[in-house]
């Protein structure tokens, strides 16, 4: 994890210190976001981020038990995409 953060540095583009998140607020399409209770890969509270600043965003945040894999569990996840993607 350590070394793709620190690859990212190299070829993303800096953020805005002043608005760390205003790049996100350029995405136009539809966007589906999921994310486990206790991921530690990527917290949570990013993921709330994500959805508060990507206009058309929704968060799908339902999975207590599966931390980073969230997409591992095939019959909720459907359920999220399938409710996501009938909108």
């Amino acid at each position: 994890m350590q070394a793709q953060i620190e690859s990212n540095l190299y070829y993303l583009p800096k953020l805005d210190l002043k608005d760390p998140f205003a790049h996100l607020r350029e995405i136009q399409q539809p966007t589906f976001i999921l994310n486990g209770v206790n991921d530690v890969m990527i917290p949570t509270i990013n993921s709330w981020h994500m959805a508060q600043n990507i206009p058309h965003a929704q968060l799908f945040v339902g999975y207590p038990d599966a931390g980073h894999g969230a997409a591992s569990e095939p019959r909720r996840f459907l359920k999220y995409a399938i409710q996501f993607l009938g909108e």
